[in-house]
């Protein structure tokens, strides 16, 4: 965090021997989903205690939820989690990939911003469960003189699940603050022309470099339980059109792009097809044995992405008798992402900064 206390004054007409005030800033908070701070059992229960509790995640009376997670799914489950995550953890940095990644968009986007606004602009990452915490990001800003807070969910295509349940903490920390900063949430940003250039591009440069042309891309995003949906939550549509749209950019047809959810928890019925399942049915009952898959609903690569897809999904896939298994990585930093993402904030700093 920087040091407010440099850029600190005493307001005028006050008082000698009154406080010095932080000049004052606009903050910018990059907001993603979350880590836990290692693959052990206890650090795996405390993160995934936090998820599973969030009722826009799980929306079971607690009564009735609470006893299960607690009792049976908190005590097997950190085993099979921390397991994945050792997978794929950054172990030069004793961290999560996400983390790293978060790090470096947020390093990328201040670094452009500060070109555009100069010392005016204060930029930072949160999560929404772990570390750094919502609440933790937005007290070292207000501290810092941010009268002005713009805080951006991560996620393309909102949901309850997601976008919302970080704007939940957002203002849950904004309740905590004597001194409030004005606020404002960015929304959506999947048909947003440069993000959607970025993700095509991604598709092209894979394409480009691929030992074998894919017959297919498929495009996987997180599922949901479809009663979410029946109940409005408008996050299905939202993928399908992110689906539509990269097409259209693409210039492709129908036959050569499809649209998948992954990450089915739990016994109800989730959005379908299930990514799982509709690789190995592509590679059994339609021949088709080289695939390319990328997961438009995360900006950065993450458990879901670098265990899940690259290798459950893909074992699924080469077990049916799949060949060619190309996953296309989130968009991370990439320079084309970092623009389309500052391009939004920007839009959404208007009348807060010239």
């Amino acid at each position: 965090m920087p040091d407010a206390s440099i850029h600190a004054t005493c307001p005028a007409h006050a008082p000698k021997d009154h406080p010095k005030v932080p000049a004052a800033k606009v903050g910018v908070i990059i907001a993603n989903l979350g880590t836990p701070d290692g693959t052990d059992y206890w650090s795996m229960r405390r993160y995934l205690n936090e998820f599973l509790s969030d009722q826009r995640v799980i929306d079971y009376p607690k009564w009735k939820w609470q006893p299960l997670l607690q009792l049976i799914i908190l005590s097997k489950r950190p085993f099979t989690s921390g397991a994945a995550y050792r997978s794929i953890w950054n172990t030069e940095k004793n961290e999560s990939p996400l983390l790293t990644i978060t790090r470096d968009q947020t390093a990328a986007i201040r670094t452009e911003l500060h070109t555009r606004y100069g010392d005016q602009v204060m930029v930072d990452f949160a999560m929404r469960y772990g570390n750094p915490s919502t609440k933790s990001k937005v007290d070292e800003m207000v501290k810092a003189g941010c009268t002005k807070i713009l805080f951006f969910p991560l996620y393309p295509q909102c949901a309850g699940a997601t976008t919302a349940t970080a704007n939940d903490e957002f203002f849950r920390a904004l309740m905590k603050q004597t001194a409030q900063p004005a606020a404002r949430t960015v929304p959506e940003y999947f048909e947003n022309p440069d993000y959607i250039d970025a993700l095509a591009a991604s598709v092209e440069r894979a394409y480009e470099t691929a030992t074998k042309k894919p017959d297919l891309l498929v495009v996987s995003y997180h599922g949901m339980p479809e009663r979410y949906l029946t109940q409005g939550d408008p996050y299905h549509c939202k993928c399908q059109k992110t689906t539509r749209l990269l097409r259209e950019r693409l210039g492709w047809d129908e036959t050569q792009i499809t649209t998948t959810f992954q990450s089915v928890f739990g016994p109800e019925e989730w959005l379908k097809p299930y990514t799982v399942k509709e690789v190995a049915r592509l590679a059994k009952e339609e021949g088709k044995k080289n695939i390319a898959v990328i997961a438009p609903a995360f900006a950065a690569d993450c458990i879901e992405t670098l265990e899940e897809i690259n290798e459950e999904i893909r074992e699924s896939f080469v077990h049916a008798g799949g060949e060619e298994f190309l996953y296309i990585p989130c968009l991370n930093d990439d320079p084309g992402h970092i623009r389309a993402l500052c391009g939004v904030i920007e839009e959404n700093l208007a009348g807060w900064l010239a």
